[in-house]
């Protein structure tokens, strides 16, 4: 049996401050060097390009503000000690002055039981856009060699529990859109009844648009894609030729209306002509105020401009079918 060869044993070197005096002017600086932040990210899982030292934040300054391959922003906040609430709280003022895409990697010679924590709830509360790292920097040595530094990574997000939170969240963002349209096209359902008599309808649901009233064609006050709003008329499959017939008079009819029109002729199942503005159901209070009467100015004009002509429309194909009849 071959003997043994001595096997040496690592030690861990409890002075960071021997080898780095100071985090700002020592430690900082040596983590920018290329091939030392080289040595974080592959413990992180992640390659990462130094932008900047000392960032500005405001009046504050973030320790390292760095990018990975995806280009998106990674925080490093940098302390020689163990952890403690003035850090983490400078951590999340950064993190949310780099709103968006973010990780963010808190670096300590020890993390305190309530910060582990405090990490951990970050993370599980937090989409897949923004992960929260908590990572030990220690130096090693085996014998008398140098110090080797060494980062050991000790909170990181689940994937899986990212993915998970980024699910509900969207969910919730599409049930929240579904409250503020019901309760923006209440408000609009209400008054266009209350003030003008334009509708009978009661109830508003949570779409996107809102039908008020149908007479040939459904008038309809509606959220586009792209941040548009429109007031508009929609034309079902069964009035075959009313959207051309309409056409034809689009000059006529955008003087009479008093500016241009969208005219589409394929639009969901129908077509439809429209008023158009910039306006989205995430605009401010003010805004979605000045939508609403915006919304109700433009129906009221579009079934004046448009009703006679609609009458007309039906007046001629009763007319129509009464002599196909005979």
């Amino acid at each position: 049996m071959a003997a043994m060869r001595d096997l040496a044993r690592i030690e861990r070197v409890e002075d960071l401050r021997g080898v780095w005096p100071n985090e700002a002017g020592n430690f900082t600086p040596w983590l920018a060097e290329k091939e030392n932040i080289s040595v974080l990210g592959d413990a992180l899982g992640i390659r990462l390009e130094v932008e900047a030292q000392e960032a500005p934040v405001g009046g504050y300054s973030l320790d390292i503000l760095a990018r990975d391959t995806n280009g998106r922003r990674v925080v490093i906040e940098n302390q020689l000690e163990d952890t403690d609430h003035t850090h983490l709280g400078q951590l999340l003022t950064y993190a949310g002055n780099y709103d968006g895409n973010v990780a963010v990697v808190w670096i300590a010679k020890e993390f305190n039981v309530e910060h582990i924590r405090s990490l951990h709830w970050l993370n599980s509360r937090t989409g897949e856009d923004t992960e929260f790292y908590g990572v030990v920097v220690e130096l090693l040595k085996i014998g008398d060699s140098p110090p080797a530094p060494h980062f050991d990574v000790l909170i990181a997000p689940a994937p899986w529990h990212k993915a998970r939170v980024s699910k509900e969240r969207a969910a919730g963002s599409r049930k929240g859109n579904t409250e503020r349209y019901r309760i923006f096209f209440q408000k609009l359902t209400d008054k266009i009844r209350e003030e003008h008599g334009f509708t009978q309808n009661r109830i508003a649901d949570g779409r996107s648009w809102c039908p008020l009233l149908e007479q040939t064609v459904c008038y309809t006050a509606s959220f586009q894609s792209k941040g548009k709003a429109w007031a508009e008329i929609f034309i079902d499959q069964g009035n075959e030729g009313l959207f051309g017939w309409l056409m034809d008079q689009k000059s006529a009819i955008e003087t009479e209306f008093g500016e241009p029109l969208v005219w589409k002729e394929k639009h969901a199942r129908g077509s439809a002509i429209a008023a158009e503005r910039p306006g989205s159901i995430h605009d401010d209070a003010d805004t979605l105020e000045d939508i609403q009467e915006w919304m109700i100015d433009r129906l009221l004009r579009v079934k004046q401009v448009l009703g006679p002509r609609l009458e007309e429309w039906r007046s001629n194909h009763k007319e129509a079918r009464d002599g196909a009849d005979d």
